[in-house]
């Protein structure tokens, strides 16, 4: 996941709430370093079927007259060196400052395969030790990758069976296309 995501609408952004992962580590039980999905980030605080909560925020939209943009970010991108690329702590506030940028109408953005995401110039980086190839890194797309990801993705989605809401397959589906897979 890039460093920074923006939704291109309402349902693509519960799309990419629905199929969030991330990595274990060491103090979650189970192995390290194997992706568990955790869609909204609510998964131990949600108490009904999951599908079902995926379907209410996608009626949310026909309730709310303007709504909000969803951004979705990635502080804990890792290199080669399996180090983090993105600093981190305060310098959040860099990031956070182009999503507001966004809802404004300001910031400036590119479409790629996930969304929209910052053009190379649109984070202030200044007095920042982050290197053009890191930000290129922060924010690639990497069309195998995703392959993958959505491989992941559609084995999570399946568990659902029915219950999933068609919206989410629409949106998979057209993920799937826009990577070439």
């Amino acid at each position: 996941m890039p460093l920074v995501l923006q939704a291109t609408n309402w349902q693509h952004g519960v799309f990419m709430a629905s199929s969030m992962g991330s990595e274990t580590t060491a103090a979650a039980m189970g192995q390290a370093g194997v992706v568990r999905r955790d869609p909204f980030a609510m998964l131990p605080f949600c108490g009904y079927n999951m599908a079902d909560y995926f379907g209410h925020w996608l009626r949310m939209r026909e309730k709310i007259e303007d709504p909000p943009a969803i951004f979705l970010v990635n502080w804990f991108r890792k290199g080669a060196d399996g180090k983090f690329l993105w600093p981190g702590f305060g310098e959040n506030l860099r990031v956070l400052l182009w999503v507001l940028d966004r809802v404004r109408g300001k910031g400036k953005a590119t479409q790629t395969e996930l969304g929209h995401m910052p053009t190379p110039d649109a984070l202030d980086l200044d007095g920042l030790n982050v290197t053009r190839e890191t930000m290129e890194q922060l924010l690639r797309v990497n069309r195998d990758e995703w392959k993958t990801e959505t491989d992941n993705q559609r084995t999570f989605y399946e568990t659902f069976g029915s219950r999933l809401p068609e919206p989410i397959w629409q949106e998979f589906g057209a993920l799937r296309k826009r990577i070439g897979a």
